[in-house]
């Protein structure tokens, strides 16, 4: 298959994610394939909305005879809900957590810090 580039893991679903986060409001398959425009064949835009929606990552609304698919959330939210999914997988939360803090940049850790005094937590 020359010419052809293979995808990482998981691109072809943020590909997807980052077309409906553009998209202004639900999307149907169809329409996240035009938004995608990267060749794809309309029933793997519509494989790839079926598993976002399975993972709890997109809603799914029957409209007429099809299916519109909207984000459950932002970007922000998306990255934040995964974040917490993977530290409940690990045995010793707090560990995981101060090795985290211990390796972020000065700008996060202070970025950090005024997150924590904006919700009243210091």
């Amino acid at each position: 298959m020359q010419g052809v580039t293979r995808r990482g893991p998981g691109e072809l679903e943020t590909e997807v994610l980052a077309a409906l986060w553009s998209h202004d409001g639900p999307a149907t398959a169809a329409e996240v394939q035009q938004l995608v425009d990267a060749g794809l064949a309309y029933t793997t835009v519509l494989t790839i909305l079926t598993r976002l929606h399975e993972k709890g990552v997109l809603t799914r609304e029957k409209r007429g005879r099809s299916f519109v698919f909207a984000p459950v959330e932002d970007e922000a939210g998306l990255a934040a809900r995964q974040m917490r999914e993977l530290l409940d997988t690990q045995p010793d939360r707090a560990r995981v957590l101060a090795r985290f803090v211990s390796d972020l940049s000065a700008a996060d850790e202070t970025m950090l810090r005024r997150l924590f005094r904006g919700t009243g937590r210091t």
